[in-house]
């Protein structure tokens, strides 16, 4: 199905649009967030941005709360989702006030970033509701068109959002109190979700009723043990564990393919002018952005015609001969092409990750299946991090990157493989 024709089918469910709603609304305030946060830590003029900051940055921003994922499921499998999508919002805003405040003051780094790492825990906690909810407003068998137009759309969104805030920076200048303003305005349009999903029933999210399932306080204690439990679930349903695996390994690389990007457009080339760099930047995640559009309308008719088991090795090893092409020659203009094509291939298999999770995994479980999911979708992009950092020179250019990058795809498309083929001869 197109695009077209799979929002015009998920559309045709009210619950679906407002839950749709939700996401849209909630994702373009990120999107100006995350551009507030990324010009004030990584491309301020008063910074001298090393590849080891980016890492440090990233590590702050997203492994805490990526680590904090088995509490947030235990809550989403217990509390109303609909009521985690009213109050979530709320927090948040209040959060994004204080960090701007503290920005607007000049306040020490490590302050800005607790602060930041609230806003983004709340976010993720909201984000993980919504995808845990989406099985109980379009019916199963709607899963793949949903899942194409609904983190996607929320993706690109973001994108949109982002785009947004390079433009009110322009308005706002890139001062702190600039940047300061720009948070208020995420802090506003996120809270405007909040009234979207109030609109919905109370337990028209779930999760379903389980007499057996053990008190919220009882679940902290051994919270742990529920998180073994859950994978213990995921590895029994291998194609959703090797989707997600996939997609780990896709998350490792494109962290890769982040660090050496801001890297080299601060330095090698822009000679260090930090408006430049965002500049060139913001066209990367333009392309990205685009990419990501493109992978709802690719990714149905693909699935279709060659399944997930096919289509996801397609992707991943399309994307690394594709950025061995663009980025060896460390061109400027190939930075751009090569988000774009990341941003394809990525969003694809995120969509096939989505799909198989949500379709595979009990409902009981689904909460901390999108705990773990999260856990490896930041940790393994903090990790890549880690790795540029000890990797990449000064000014970013490095052909030993590049070259991990290009190779780990195909590998990773190979493994992927391997592991869904033995899958299938074991169900013959």
């Amino acid at each position: 199905m197109s695009f077209v024709a799979d929002l015009r089918v998920v559309l045709q469910g009210r619950d679906f649009r407002r839950l749709f709603g939700t996401r849209l609304v909630s994702q373009f305030s990120d999107g100006i967030f995350q551009f507030a946060v990324t010009g004030f830590a990584f491309f301020s003029p008063e910074n001298q941005t090393t590849a080891l900051e980016v890492a440090a940055g990233l590590a702050v921003l997203l492994l805490p709360y990526s680590v904090l994922g088995p509490f947030v499921g235990v809550f989403i499998d217990r509390w109303s989702r609909r009521q985690i999508l009213m109050i979530a919002p709320f927090i948040r805003g209040l959060l994004l006030f204080v960090t701007a405040a503290l920005v607007a003051t000049d306040a020490p780094d490590p302050a800005f970033y607790a602060a930041a790492l609230g806003v983004l825990g709340v976010n993720r906690f909201f984000l993980a509701a919504l995808g845990a909810s989406l099985p109980h407003v379009v019916p199963a068998d709607r899963l793949m068109a949903a899942n194409a137009v609904t983190p996607t759309s929320g993706t690109v969104v973001t994108f949109i959002g982002a785009g947004v805030g390079f433009l009110l920076r322009d308005i706002f200048g890139g001062s702190d109190f600039g940047v300061a303003l720009l948070m208020v305005v995420s802090g506003v349009v996120f809270g405007l979700s909040a009234l979207v999903a109030r609109t919905m029933g109370r337990r028209l999210l779930g999760p379903s009723d389980d007499p057996e399932r053990p008190q919220a306080r009882e679940a902290l204690r051994n919270v742990v043990v529920g998180l073994a439990d859950g994978a213990k679930h995921l590895v029994r349903h291998r194609r959703a564990a090797s989707t997600l695996g996939a997609l780990a390994a896709h998350r490792f690389l494109y962290g890769m393919c982040t660090a050496l990007g801001i890297i080299l457009y601060r330095y090698y080339f822009t000679d260090g002018d930090p408006d430049a760099a965002l500049r060139g930047i913001g066209l990367v995640v333009a392309a990205s952005g685009f990419g990501y559009f493109m992978a709802v309308i690719i990714t149905p008719y693909a699935t279709e015609r060659f399944t997930i088991e096919r289509w996801v090795p397609i992707a991943l090893a399309s994307a690394g001969v594709l950025t061995a092409a663009l980025v060896l020659p460390f061109q400027e203009w190939g930075l751009p092409v090569a988000g774009f094509v990341l941003g394809v291939a990525g969003q694809s298999v995120k969509i096939c990750a989505d799909t198989a999770v949500q379709r595979d995994v009990e409902d009981i479980y689904l909460g901390r299946a999108f705990s773990i999911y999260d856990m490896l979708f930041n940790g393994m992009y903090v990790l890549a991090a880690a790795v540029a950092a000890a990797i990449l020179p000064a000014d970013g250019k490095s052909y030993l990157a590049v070259v991990i990058i290009s190779v780990g795809y195909p590998v990773a498309a190979l493994a992927y493989r391997a592991v869904t083929s033995s899958s299938r001869a074991q169900v013959v």
